[in-house]
């Protein structure tokens, strides 16, 4: 309880000092609410999913949500006496396994002040008790700034008028450094790969900080959320297992998406040293290296190579002779005999039924 008691009067200092320097602000919250709407869900039919649902969280003892499979150490934390309110809850979404160690959930916390008390503005638009005290705080400051607003003298309107060079006579050509920001694609040749690099062990934490949540800690998946490791020969299978390790024929892949689009919910957050971690450890889940201690990096990045590589082939149609003769494509009587089905899709039954019991099955 001595913890919990510490960790109270240190969130009591945060939750003045964000109110006292902002104002909190619910469609701002929504916006944070992003990060968290992978595993919670807030509002009309709200139900727990990977983490409990947040409606009416102000006064509800911690680990109490009827139905939902709490970690030992949340249970432990409600029966000591914890009790989600803005001091509580501003205290676990800044570090939510300082606050309550051993808590499931493996997202590291919020880094901004000004986040945190946006989104607890926000869950207060979901309580039946504070819903109606939202936005009352700010509106006297809001009629202030507008008074002065009206005093000031008008600000000189800078020219964003495009210069009309671009395609079609729309809007301008991009600049150089506008189009940097946006090729960060990587290819299986290594062109775009940035400077940098990541241990296995490094990955490890960054990946349960960031990725277990849905991912699960080896990468075994979470409810429906995607398997990332094994399903090594499965490819044949009815229900083939398709992971980085048994399908995927790219480490660049691998690269491209946790950069591009990873975590979800709070995409574009991790430096390339942490996307080179990660996937490190993501090889080292699928067997593909196996020591702890690998260091993954531009330099070597080209070295390694993914087990379902050779089953991929090049996209050579445009040597078939249709393409290299330039022809026109055959509409009709294509075939010089009838059309005959010579396989049936019976694992996703997207044949058509027929009297033939054997002509397709179905999914469970």
């Amino acid at each position: 309880m001595l913890k919990f008691l510490k960790a109270g009067l240190l969130a009591t200092g945060f939750v003045a000092a964000a109110n006292a320097a902002y104002a909190a602000d619910a469609g701002e919250g929504e916006k944070v609410f992003r990060k968290c709407a992978a595993c919670h869900s807030v509002g009309e039919d709200a139900k727990s999913r990977v983490g409990p649902q947040l409606n009416d969280v102000f006064g509800r003892q911690a680990g109490t949500v009827d139905k939902f499979k709490y970690s030992a150490a949340m249970v432990a934390a409600g029966e000591a006496g914890v009790v989600w309110d803005e001091q509580t809850l501003t205290q676990f979404l800044v570090k939510p396994r300082d606050f309550v160690s051993g808590t499931k959930m493996a997202f590291a916390g919020l880094r901004k002040s000004a986040d945190v008390a946006n989104v607890i503005e926000y869950l207060k638009t979901f309580d039946s008790d504070l819903a109606g005290t939202v936005g009352q705080e700010e509106s006297s400051g809001e009629e202030v700034q507008t008074a002065m607003a009206e005093e000031a003298p008008p600000a000189a309107a800078q020219d964003h008028a495009p210069d009309h060079d671009g395609a079609f006579g729309l809007g301008r050509v991009a600049t150089e450094d506008e189009i940097a920001a946006w090729d960060i694609d990587v290819r299986p040749d290594g062109l775009g790969l940035p400077v940098g690099k990541g241990t296995v062990a490094d990955g490890e934490v960054l990946f349960t900080d960031n990725c277990a949540v849905c991912h699960g800690d080896f990468g075994e998946g979470v409810g429906r959320w995607p398997v990332l490791a094994g399903g090594q020969d499965t490819l044949t299978d009815s229900r083939p297992v398709k992971t980085i390790g048994s399908y995927w024929p790219y480490l660049s892949t691998v690269y491209d998406y946790v950069k591009r689009a990873m975590p979800f919910g709070n995409a574009r957050s991790l430096s390339d040293d942490d996307v080179y971690a990660i996937t490190a450890y993501l090889l080292y889940l699928n067997d593909v290296v196996d020591d702890e201690e690998f260091e993954l990096s531009n330099e070597n990045f080209e070295d390694i190579h993914l087990p379902n590589e050779g089953n991929f082939i090049p996209d050579d149609r445009f040597e078939e002779a249709h393409y290299a003769k330039k022809d026109e494509p055959c509409m009709t009587d294509c075939k010089p005999a009838p059309v005959t089905i010579t396989m049936r899709a019976q694992v996703l039954d997207v044949t058509p039924d027929t009297d033939d019991d054997s002509a397709g099955g179905q999914i469970d």
